[in-house]
């Protein structure tokens, strides 16, 4: 007999091994952190039957993946390589909304704290391009996803490389899945690629992407917001979601012309690390409960919220019962239609 769990939604992405100097002067070091996490505990606020797709080398801790597992996330989907991959990710937040990535060394000795072995020979990886056409060890492959994975109904698609992001769509449209929200990757959020991106997002349900890389794509083409949201929508994408950090979110809805903007909800900052993905999972979530783009946005805003308030992905996923629901009815009235 089959004891697979019902699965309704979908997160595919990256883990990490994270070293989190958090505004306050905490150290967290070594723990488990990604994309992948931190959408997926989004999603999990709300909603169960939540199942990771994502690939790790050898050496990333099994009891990691099986904490998932113990948080309700069903952890079939993440494939083990038979090689290790140096999965290290460094933040040093200098305050709630400035974080660095680079010389670790420098940061330690900043807060006079000893540095860490395990972030020895530790190497900030610098801005790269994506490749349209090489792969690598770490590309998500229609393959690693579980066949019945594909009975859920929607997906979202965290920063990858770009040929995850353009092979993954066509896959999970092959099952049940009917709706498609993608965070883009920096690594083809670039001028470069300008030519590539009706083709990436025509038929996206939302695409979901920091002020950040939406400005680094439209680069000498535009400084408008709205104006970039609405281009990026009129090559057959839903909805735009701008995330602007501690600021706000815009939404852009391209069937009515519909444009929010939504104040983030003003909760007790503790480490800011994976609060733009618990926004992505529960968007994911709040949009397919209801089909309403805003409340897909405000659901999404109280992940974040909750995520921040504490450390390491599965942080929010033991929030008080109702504590969700009251944010979110105040965050409503803080909503502004431009």
């Amino acid at each position: 007999m089959d004891s697979s769990p019902f699965l309704r939604y979908l997160i595919i992405g990256k883990l990490s091994r994270d070293f989190i100097l958090t505004p306050d002067g905490g150290a967290y070091l070594d723990k488990p952190g990604g994309s992948l996490l931190y959408a997926a505990a989004g999603a999990g606020v709300w909603e169960s039957g939540i199942g990771l797709v994502g690939r790790v080398g050898e050496d990333y801790p099994q009891e990691w993946i099986n904490q998932a597992k113990r948080a309700g996330l069903d952890i079939r989907g993440i494939h083990f390589l038979h090689d290790a991959i140096d999965l290290r990710a460094f933040f040093a937040y200098l305050d709630f909304n400035t974080c660095q990535t680079d010389n670790p060394v420098s940061h330690f000795a900043r807060l006079e704290l000893s540095f860490p072995k395990s972030l020895l020979g530790y190497t900030a990886p610098g801005p790269v391009v994506d490749s349209r056409i090489q792969s690598t060890p770490l590309t998500i492959r229609a393959s690693d996803i579980p066949p019945d994975y594909l009975d859920a109904t929607a997906a979202h698609l965290c920063p990858l490389d770009f040929l995850s992001h353009s092979l993954l769509p066509p896959a999970l449209r092959q099952g049940q899945v009917t709706t498609i929200t993608m965070d883009p990757s920096p690594g083809y959020m670039d001028p470069n690629f300008w030519d590539h991106i009706p083709a990436l997002v025509n038929g996206i349900t939302a695409l979901i992407t920091s002020e950040r890389k939406l400005r680094n794509l439209f680069q000498g083409r535009s400084e408008d917001l709205w104006e970039m949201a609405e281009t990026i929508a009129s090559y057959g994408c839903s909805m735009v979601i701008i995330k602007r950090g501690s600021q706000s979110q815009y939404l852009y809805e391209r069937a009515k012309g519909g444009k929010w903007l939504i104040p983030a909800y003003p909760a007790r900052v503790f480490d800011p690390t994976g609060a733009g993905q618990a926004f992505c999972g529960g968007f994911l979530t709040g949009f397919r409960a209801t089909y309403s783009p805003l409340e897909g946005a405000l659901a999404g805003n109280i992940s974040a919220s909750l995520a921040i308030e504490g450390h390491g992905p599965f942080y929010a996923l033991d929030t008080l019962p109702g504590l969700t629901r009251y944010r979110m009815e105040a965050l409503r009235d803080m909503v502004r239609r431009v």
